[in-house]
Order: structure tokens, then sequence, then C-alpha cells
């Protein structure tokens, strides 16, 4: 990429997913050889049900999934696990109040009974309901097929070759010291067929990889260990080619290297440093401080589960102009990034995938939305469509809004690692995710890290331990003062972040580039 500029950056990271999709068939887990004609039968059949009961919207789902683990630890198979699940789902809409019932049960019989079911449902919420539930318009997608843009299909490849992979990363950390470690392999595949009265029908497949290590050092007389993960490889939306490129048996011994490197490392000196954090730490605080805060749902006070509300709010006060950092700050809302675990053809309400500025310019300028949630917000944002953010992580569940991929983008200078290490006279340079804590409003926090390197006159010196930055979201986006190029540009991400009563999960990707902030007040969690 070293002829990218930053605008071409941006244009390829919001098309590319779709520019590289790849048709797609379901395994034969329904009862018909042609498992996607028989799940498309099922979804227009709910849908007539639906309509011919009552309801004013409807749309429907069958979803089929499977996930695939193997983990070791040191020279032996911990854990093996493969297992499959299928169900359908019918929602509606009756007198602008919601019905919804999923069922494990994939026959056609229960398309009828679910879609009556959820007529009935939304018959006695709408009977109790304050306000009547407005959706934003849909554009009709009558044959649509997406696929995530896989090379190697993660599941074509043997459970023996995977732990062959693995068991020869563990050795190569611990002939290098490292007195335990821990790796595995998580492969994922979510098949989703949806159709809706809006006159949409999809197929899309959704595919993720994630390849993991955790090399343990312990000292000598046993005061002390120290770990060291993988922390540079994220899970992704790819395929098995994600796992041959992160290349865990070659960069084992490095990993291994730095954990025993921690056991003689000096204990930080708390105070004040401008803090240098790589793509694998800061993709975190992204999440925790920007993710979620631009949830609208969040900020409207209607969900507080597992990590509060926002410090966004009202989006009157907000939009257009909250500075949330300098003016060189973009951070982009995208459905479309290529790899991004959050990266979809269409979302669960058949809106496609979108890419927005959620903060351009350092200022706020929009939020995360559903097509519900759209028209709470267009007269401050001019947009009436939704930005494709529902979600649903089984057919269990009805989809509401949930991130997408959010990512900071790169600086228009191509500043690398080095060039902003150097540019520091004192510092810490943070790489990987460590424990980490915010408050209910996404707006106090504290961060730890994986490897902490302590930087002098433009220099590294050496591992530190024992480090962790505090701060206020708005302030610490504010002291960002360098952005690093499209070069140091890096998707890290999370399989499992909840949200909701009852919980769902969801899979989310956050891009970034390296990143320094002047001024960040740094603790000593040793002391």
């Amino acid at each position: 990429m070293s002829s990218v500029t930053r605008r071409d950056f941006v244009a390829q990271t919001t098309g590319a997913a779709a520019a590289t999709a790849l048709p797609g068939r379901a395994r034969a887990a329904v009862p018909m050889q042609d498992a996607e004609a028989y799940a498309k039968q099922l979804c227009m059949l709910a849908l007539d049900a639906a309509q011919g009961a009552g309801a004013d919207y409807a749309d429907a789902r069958v979803v089929m999934t499977r996930r695939q683990v193997v983990r070791t630890r040191d020279d032996r198979v911990e854990r093996v696990t493969d297992a499959e699940d299928q169900g359908f789902a019918v929602r509606v809409l009756v007198d602008g109040a919601w019905g919804f019932i999923g069922s494990p049960t994939v026959l056609r019989r229960e398309a009828f009974r679910l879609a009556r079911l959820a007529v009935e449902q939304a018959r006695i919420t709408a009977a109790s309901q304050r306000s009547r539930v407005r959706l934003a318009p849909a554009p009709a997608t009558p044959d649509g097929e997406w696929q995530s843009p896989v090379t190697i299909d993660p599941f074509s490849v043997g459970i023996e070759d995977k732990a062959d992979l693995l068991l020869r990363s563990n050795s190569a950390a611990l002939r290098a010291g490292g007195q335990f470690v821990e790796s595995g392999i998580e492969c994922a595949r979510m098949e989703t067929t949806f159709a809706s009265t809006d006159g949409t029908l999809l197929h899309q497949v959704q595919y993720r990889t994630y390849p993991t290590m955790t090399i343990t050092a312990v000292a000598s007389d046993g005061s002390r260990f120290a770990r060291r993960s993988s922390a540079e490889v994220a899970p992704m939306g790819l395929g098995y080619e994600h796992v041959q490129q992160a290349d865990l048996p070659g960069r084992a011994a490095s990993w291994a290297d730095e954990a025993v490197a921690q056991l003689s490392a000096p204990s930080v000196a708390a105070g004040t440093y401008d803090l240098i954090l790589h793509p694998s730490n800061l993709f975190l605080v992204i999440h925790e401080t920007l993710g979620h805060s631009t949830e609208l749902d969040r900020a409207m006070g209607f969900e507080a589960g597992y990590a509060g509300t926002s410090f966004l709010a009202p989006p009157s006060a907000m939009l257009n102009r909250f500075r949330f950092g300098p003016e060189f700050m973009n951070v982009q809302g995208d459905r479309t990034q290529h790899g991004g675990l959050a990266t979809v053809g269409w979302d669960d309400e058949g809106i496609p995938a979108d890419s927005w500025p959620i903060v351009r310019d350092g200022v706020f300028v929009d939020y995360q939305t559903t097509r519900e949630q759209a028209g709470w917000i267009s007269e401050y944002t001019g947009i009436d469509r939704s930005h494709g953010c529902a979600h649903a992580s089984s057919w269990r569940y009805p989809p509401f809004q949930r991130m997408p991929n959010v990512s900071l983008l790169p600086g228009e200078e191509e500043h690398s690692l080095d060039d902003i290490v150097s540019a520091t006279d004192r510092g810490l340079l943070i790489v990987g995710r460590g424990s980490y804590s915010i408050d209910q409003q996404r707006y106090n926090f504290q961060f730890g890290g994986q490897a902490c390197y302590e930087i002098r006159n433009g220099q590294r010196v050496g591992q530190v331990r024992d480090v962790a930055f505090q701060g206020r979201t708005p302030e610490f986006w504010n002291a960002l003062d360098m952005l690093g190029g499209t070069k140091t540009y890096e998707l890290g991400g999370t399989l499992y972040d909840g949200k909701g009563q009852p919980g769902q999960l969801n899979a989310v990707s956050h891009g970034c580039p390296v990143a320094r902030f002047k001024g960040i007040n740094v603790l000593n969690t040793g002391a």
C-alpha cells in the first residue's frame, strides 16, 4: 500500500467486501436437497400467513450456524467441539407494535403457526404501547446473494491439521522459554435466508476465523509470572487463509521472548506520558469509548444492559456540535469493510450494508441506526434511512441495534510507528489488549495492555510492566496528536460483544492506525 493515499484508502475499505464476495450454498441441514430454496420457500409462506392474519409488515429468517473450536495446551489437545444449530423466526408489525417468535422446527407447517402467533403477540403489545413503531423506507432486493470473502473454507480443513499447527506453535513457544502455552482455532459459519413484505429475498453466508495463542513465562523462583498473547492476530471475517497468514508457528518464539523479558522488566513509574497505542490495543479503546457511546438506543436511554447508556445525549445537543477530537480525527461506521467481523451484504432487516461518517473532522455527526431508529434523529442528520445496524445473534432472538465495524481512519501523512516513536521524548508504546473498566456512560475509563515499552528521547529503551492508563473519553480523544498512515492500519476485533436482555452476542471489528495521545495519566497497577 505504499502509494495509497488516505482518500484511496477510504474508497477501498468501504467497498472491498462486496466486490470480493463469492457464491455460496447451504449445507443440507434442512429436509430438502436444495437447502437454500427450501429456506426461501419457508420465508415466503410465513410472510403470506402473517399478512393474511393482519400484519402490516412482516419478515422471516431461516438461520443455520456451525461453530468449531480446537484448543490445545502445551503438548496435548485439550478440547474439540463442532456444533450445529438451525431455526426459523418470524417478526411482524401490527398497529405499530412488534411481535416475534422463533422455533427450531424448520418445516412448512411451522411457518404458518409462527406467523399467526407473532401477529397475536403484536396485537396484545399494541393495546398497551405508548407510541407506534415507524420504519424508515427500505429498498427491495428480490434476489440477493452474498458471502464473506473466503479463500479457504475453514471447515474444509481437518481437525487433525488444525491440531498439528497448534501443537507445532506450542512447541516453538516452549523451546523459546515459555513454561505454559495455550492455543486454539475457532471457526464459525452463519447462513441466513431472509425475506420481507417490502419485496426483499436474500441469502448470505458469514464466516469468522480466529487463531489464538497465550504464552506464560514464570520466574525461576516462582515469584512472578508474565503472559504474552498473540494480540496482533485478530479474529476476522475470513477463511482459513487467515490462520495460515497469522503464522503462529513462526511467531510463537518472539512472543515467548517477550513474555520472558517481562519477568525482569522494571515496574512503570506512575505519571504523565505520551501514549503510543498499537492497533491491537487501540481497537478496544475505540470499541468501548466510541463504538458503544454512538449506539443510538443507548443515547436515547432505551438500552442500559451490560454497559449502561451514553454520554452522547441528547442527540439534539450532540449531533454536529460535539467535538470528539482534533480536526484530523475521522471515524467511520462500516458494514462493508473487507474482512470485518460485522461485514455483511445486508443486515437482519434487509438493509444493504452501509458506510458512513460517525466523526468527521473531529466533530460527532451521526449514530448507529436501524429502520426503527432512523426517524428519531433525521431532523438533525438529514438522513431518513437506516444505516443497516440491525442484527440478531441467532433465530432465537429478534434483531435490534448492534455495533457495525467502527474504525478510526489513518492520517493524511504516512507516519510509520518508528516515525511516531522518534518524535516522542517521554512516552510508552502499548501493544495488545489488557484488563479494562469503563463507567455506565462510556465516559471515565481505565485500560491496560499486553506489552509496554518505555520511550525516551525518541528511542525504545525496553519493556516496563504494571501499566494502565486512565482518562475521560472527550479529553482523551482530544489529546490525539499523531496518526499513523495506511501502512500502520490494522483490524482488531471481538467475537463476543454482549448487549440486550435477554443477552445477545455480536462480532465486530475496529480498524485503526498507530496513534499517539499527549499527556495521558498512567498508573502503576503493581503498587
